[in-house]
């Protein structure tokens, strides 16, 4: 071990602090999990107590998992309410995501977009480099939606969809769609894309004859709306944060 390397470590932070640092268990049931070989540092099983880390860069896993560790940023979760623009201020004066974040609002910046007329899951977080991946289409973070449609959608047009639409600016092809209920007049479906582009869903339904009434985006990634009430925000679990840090490779 070279010199620099000496120093590096003998600047670290012991593995242990980190873990209980990390909310993942109290320091003595870190030292535990250690012991019992289920820890990772940098794709390496731990196999000594006094090991040092940084946690800025260091990737560290526990039973596989991701470990965020360095917890400077913010990561949020709005359910933005339907008639809200996602963006921070708006020149018209209509209602914006910053009204949902009280004191927080000149720190964050919005993981995407969802159109006015949607509502759903959005992420903020004042981690640049994150949001930029997450935005990035080459990391192909999945985002699931609720749609109600107009008509009756059979078998024959979930096919259809599944093979992919072609729009005016390319092919559209859902990873899944799923019927959850059919009514008289109207469909609701559960999809699922990597796509980002502008209104997607919409025109991807209008191009099949069912068009949408309503939409909502229940879930990005591993990130879901669950009980979270529409204007209500929280913060990215341990576990979220830690599977989205893997997928978008940061």
């Amino acid at each position: 071990m070279t010199d620099h390397e000496l120093h590096d470590q003998a600047e670290g932070v012991r593995l242990q602090k980190v873990l209980a640092q990390a909310g993942l268990a109290s320091r003595r049931a870190s030292e535990a999990l250690i012991c019992e070989g289920r820890v990772e540092v940098n794709g390496q099983v731990v196999v000594e107590m006094g090991m040092r880390v940084d946690p800025e860069k260091d990737v560290i896993r526990v039973d596989g998992s991701r470990i965020p560790t360095a917890r400077r940023h913010q990561y949020l979760v709005l359910n933005k309410p339907r008639g809200v623009v996602s963006t921070m201020d708006d020149p018209e004066g209509r209602p914006t995501l910053s009204d949902y974040l009280g004191r927080r609002k000149d720190r964050l910046f919005h993981v995407g977009r969802l159109d006015t007329d949607t509502e759903g899951l959005i992420l903020l977080t004042n981690d640049g480099e994150f949001a930029h991946r997450m935005a990035h289409p080459s990391y192909e973070v999945p985002k699931t939606y609720l749609a109600e449609v107009e008509g009756v959608v059979d078998a024959k047009v979930v096919r259809r969809l599944e093979k992919g639409v072609t729009l005016d600016d390319g092919p559209v092809r859902p990873d899944k769609v799923k019927v959850v209920q059919r009514g008289e007049s109207r469909t609701l479906l559960q999809i699922t894309l990597h796509e980002g582009r502008n209104r997607i869903v919409r025109r991807m339904m209008d191009a099949v004859a069912h068009p949408v009434r309503k939409l909502s985006r229940t879930a990005v990634g591993p990130v879901r709306i669950g009980q979270l009430k529409v204007g209500e925000t929280r913060e990215l679990t341990r576990e979220e944060l830690g599977a989205l840090l893997d997928l978008v490779q940061q």
